[in-house]
Formats: C-alpha cells, structure tokens, sequence
C-alpha cells in the first residue's frame, strides 16, 4: 500500500488558508493509500517554548484534523514525541550529515532572518524532519514549494546513510509537489499566515470570525458604482466556499453595482458558517470527549511504532549496533 506521510507543526491556531493548502488535501489523500499524519512538537520547540501554549496548540491541532475528516481508522495519526524512535534515527542521520548542506538550508536562514535565535535545534531542524520521513519507509511526500529543499535535504541524507552502510537501509521518499495550489489571501490582501496576524480561524467563535470576515480590506468604490470582482479578497474568499452558481451570481453583482462591500462580506461569512459548519459540530463534540482525542493519538503512536521499531531494527544492524 502506498505510504503517504506528512508533518503538521502546532505552533499556533490552524486556519482557513492552512485548511485548504494542506488539511484538506491530505484528508483526500486517504483515498490514495494510508496516511501518516505527524503532529511534529518537536519541531514546535524551535520556535515555542512555553509549554502550556504547546500542549493547548497540540490538542487544538488534533481536534482540527479530526473534526475535518481525517479518519484515524484508515490513517496514522499521533504526535511525534510519543515515539521516541523519531529522536534516535535523527542522531544516526547526523552522524553522515555534512555541516554544508545544513548551512546551504533556505529555512534557517528565513527564520533567523525573522528573529528567532539561532539555536542548534533550529540548524539541525531539516536533520529530525529527515527521521521523520525515513523512518516509516514513506513513498510519498506532498511539499509546497517552500519546504521542496528539506526533501531534497532528506534524500541526500538517505543516499549517504546508504552509501555508507549498504544499499537499502534507508528507503528514498519521493516528493508530491502541488504546482496549482492557490494562494489564500488573509483579511489584508496578504497570503493568510499566522505571521501577519491576518487569518480567519473556520474552528474559532462565531462573534469573533463574523468581525474578521467583515474586515477584510477592500477599496473605496462607492456602493452604487459598479466594482471589478478580480481580485477582490472578497470574491476570492467566497470562491472557497460557495457554488459556481452563487459565485457567478456575486461577480455579476459586482459589476452591476447597487450593493455595497458589507453586503457582500455578510454573503461571504454566511457560506463560510454553511461550508464549516458540520465541521465545527463535529470538532465541539470531539472537545466534549477529551479521552477520545487522547485514545487516537496513543493508538497512533502505537501503531506507528510498529513501522518505527521495524525501520530502526534493520537501521541498528545494518550501522553495527545490533
């Protein structure tokens, strides 16, 4: 069966751009083989340290899954840390990692270009996500086009733990790339990222979700002049969430004019609460049942360990430590 494995960072609250970029493209991906969903709170570390934000970030990213369909029977769904093989195979794999090809890494240079310290954890990052992939023999990686490097990264590090120790001890994943994805904009025309503080949260208070549809930016066109629907941050949200129909309907309405941008942020809000809104029952449920999330995720991690354990029995031979 194919494997497909991907890794979710609960560094801040998931939302409407990181559902559509990635939630719902890896719930569908079920379809395809069995997925490996990895909440890395190890990763998380690099950048968050206080430990009741990550515990709350880590349960909030496990109902958020959950509640959008990810379905634990037929994927692999657990946190990193629960499996402590991730942490083993990474110290083997910098054993055979040049120091260049983690200096050559565009995402340490971009974070510490951010601000965040320069921490050994943050420079060997790409080395613990490569465990990640390698340890469960995964076929498939989807990687948008900024996290192409680190695979390439993975796969280099793969090669030299093979050329070193033989043929086949690790098994080289090959990357899904998704040239089509579109850029989500946030409620200031940006692409929506937890860094420009500019999302829509599909999971957060109705209250406070219906204030931030309705200040998302728009122009100063008057409301009886007629107004181009391209690349209106209001049509292209409502795109995501509406029919064809409905959204011909609101184009159409934009160049007609007569009908001011609140009314069209109200349209827009409303598909959102339709759209979202079996899974927002969905998620309150799962958060009245805390000890069901729990039980997913340690059968999870249990189940992933079964693979781990396997990978690392023939890793430990094959380098001489068994």
């Amino acid at each position: 069966m194919l494997r497909i494995l991907t890794g979710v960072q609960p560094s801040g609250t998931l939302h409407v751009g990181n559902y559509f970029g990635a939630m719902r493209p890896l719930i569908e991906m079920q379809e395809r083989g069995q997925v490996f969903c990895i909440l890395v709170d190890l990763h998380a570390l690099t950048s968050l340290q206080d430990p009741a934000a990550l515990r709350a970030n880590t349960r909030s990213a496990a109902l958020d899954f959950l509640a959008a369909g990810l379905d634990p029977e037929r994927s692999i769904f657990f946190k990193q840390s629960d499996v402590p093989e991730h942490s083993e195979l990474m110290w083997i794999l910098s054993t055979v990692t040049p120091m260049g090809l983690l200096e050559r890494a565009h995402a340490y240079k971009d974070k510490v270009a951010k601000g965040i310290p320069a921490s050994a954890g943050l420079f060997v990052y790409p080395v613990l996500m490569a465990a990640d992939i390698l340890l469960y023999d995964a076929d498939v990686i989807p990687v948008g086009k900024d996290q192409k490097q680190h695979l390439e990264i993975t796969r280099d590090i793969a090669g030299k733990i093979n050329d070193t120790f033989g043929e086949g001890t690790l098994k080289l994943p090959e990357p899904e790339i998704a040239e089509d994805v579109a850029v989500i904009p946030g409620t200031d025309g940006q692409k929506m990222s937890k860094s420009y503080g500019n999302t829509l949260n599909m999971f957060g208070d109705e209250k406070a979700l219906r204030k931030r549809v309705m200040s998302v930016v728009t122009d100063s066109t008057p409301l009886e002049a007629p107004k181009d629907p391209e690349g209106s941050n209001v049509v292209a949200l409502y795109r995501l969430f509406a029919s064809k129909d409905e959204v011909r309907r609101m184009e159409d309405e934009f160049r007609a004019g007569g009908i001011g941008y609140g009314e069209f942020k109200k349209r827009l809000f409303e598909a959102m609460m339709d759209y979202f809104g079996p899974m927002r029952a969905r998620r309150a449920e799962l958060e009245r049942n805390p000890d069901y999330v729990d039980e997913v995720l340690r059968a999870g991690a249990d189940r992933a360990r079964e693979v781990a354990t396997a990978t690392m029995d023939r890793v430990r031979l094959a380098i001489g430590l068994r």
